[in-house]
């Protein structure tokens, strides 16, 4: 039977929002027990966007929300993609006790993740250099805007800052406008997060042979930057400084998205050599474009694409994306339908792949995640259940894991520590 590779290692998890949460459920998905920290005065924001109508996310605090409505901080299925096969705990760290009973959790742990503005856990004595006392070979992952050093140390920003810092949305959009453009989506907490979960790994690999822990300190915009080297070696080596350009790329013609047949249908079609063009040509029945200059050759393509454009649309415009694919796929020539959500979840190779995956909650019902992008054929991992209901393994953790009383945990509970 396949077994989840990060078994037996445990991560204790103070990240919130977007990018901390998905740094840590690829390692939950691989098997790594992950022990999400909140308390009724510090909830993970990504809760907020459930039940809980506008009114009381600004007027309200947390505690007061939870309070009223329990289950209001339940319902948010983003928050529980993002925490999926996580356990959860409500610890108030910000009181003496409660930080001692996050120490005694990491004297038990291998790593320790968080996305805080730099400084937050050293005001309770829960930064690296303290842990590292109690627990040497402990790992901590710090994920934040800017990183630990430098200038900007502490710069506070949600996406869209982080990717107009990383220079992205410099690249982003069409030549004309005039406004700057990003991604709608979190593109940089994206990035952070696959970076923060491979650092990990390479931390406990490093750990397992030599038994040394450490810090691992991530800029959520040098992340994203690290994926321009195109735009930075051009303007390193050239003095060159690339502004968006729609669709088209520097060195490939055709190279965008095609208007096809029925409303708002397009495809995706690039073509890189001279080769594929003969093949596209031949395959679309179009043979006499192969005979005119303006497109003999890959340089010559790219001097001449509003023409090629002209001529492809009106190709395209006679078929759907999925004919246009089939033609140009048996080609061999780059191509694919342009899909959107409701296509890719009702796509049978997208279920196939099992990159939709139907997962229940206790409150909210059936709900559809993601699934796990990469394969592995003899531990593909899984994921075990959705988001944590706030506080649900506290017993677990508090009582069977670090061995604490009844009467103590009640105690506990009645400060308001475990809370």
């Amino acid at each position: 039977m396949a077994s989840y590779p990060l078994d037996g290692y445990r991560v204790v998890d103070f990240g919130s929002a977007w990018a901390g949460p998905q740094m840590t459920h690829i390692v939950a998905d691989m098997g790594a027990e992950v022990i999400k920290v909140e308390s009724r005065n510090r909830i993970d924001y990504g809760r907020m966007g459930g039940a809980a109508s506008a009114k009381d996310l600004l007027t309200k605090t947390p505690e007061a929300i939870v309070t009223a409505a329990p289950d209001s901080l339940e319902l948010n299925p983003v928050f529980h993609l993002l925490n999926r096969g996580k356990l959860g705990i409500t610890v108030d760290f910000t009181k003496p006790k409660g930080a001692d009973l996050i120490k005694e959790l990491i004297k038990k742990s291998d790593i320790v993740a968080d996305n805080f503005t730099p400084g937050v856990l050293d005001k309770y004595s829960l930064g690296y250099e303290s842990l590292a006392e109690i627990k040497p070979d402990i790992i901590v992952v710090s994920l934040c805007f800017a990183g630990h050093t430098g200038p900007l140390r502490g710069t506070r920003g949600y996406a869209p800052i982080i990717t107009a810092l990383a220079g992205l949305d410099s690249v982003v959009g069409y030549p004309d406008e005039t406004i700057p453009c990003g991604p709608r989506f979190a593109f940089g907490d994206h990035v952070a997060a696959t970076h923060g979960a491979l650092a990990m790994l390479v931390a406990l690999i490093h750990r397992n042979r030599t038994g040394e822990g450490q810090y691992i300190d991530i800029s959520e915009w040098e992340a994203t930057t690290s994926l321009l080297g195109e735009p930075l070696m051009d303007y390193f080596m050239n003095g060159r400084v690339q502004g968006p350009m729609g669709n088209r790329d520097i060195g490939i013609a055709p190279h965008g998205y095609y208007p096809c047949k029925g409303k708002d249908e397009w495809v995706s079609i690039a073509i890189k050599t001279d080769d594929e063009w003969l093949d596209f040509c031949n395959a679309t029945g179009n043979t006499s474009w192969i005979e005119d200059d303006r497109f003999s050759d890959s340089y010559s393509r790219l001097l001449h694409q509003d023409a090629l454009d002209e001529l492809i649309i009106q190709w395209t415009a006679n078929y759907t994306p999925r004919e246009v694919t089939e033609i140009l796929q048996k080609a061999s020539v780059a191509a694919a339908p342009f899909m959107i959500s409701k296509q890719q979840y009702h796509d049978p190779h997208f279920r196939e792949r099992g990159i939709v995956v139907e997962v229940d909650h206790p409150k909210s019902g059936t709900e559809t995640f993601y699934g796990i992008p990469w394969k592995l054929s003899e531990t593909p991992g899984g994921i075990r259940r959705s988001g944590p209901l706030l506080g649900q393994d506290n017993e677990y953790v508090f009582k069977e894991m670090l061995g604490m009383s009844q009467e103590d945990f009640d105690q506990m509970t009645e400060e308001k520590i475990i809370y």
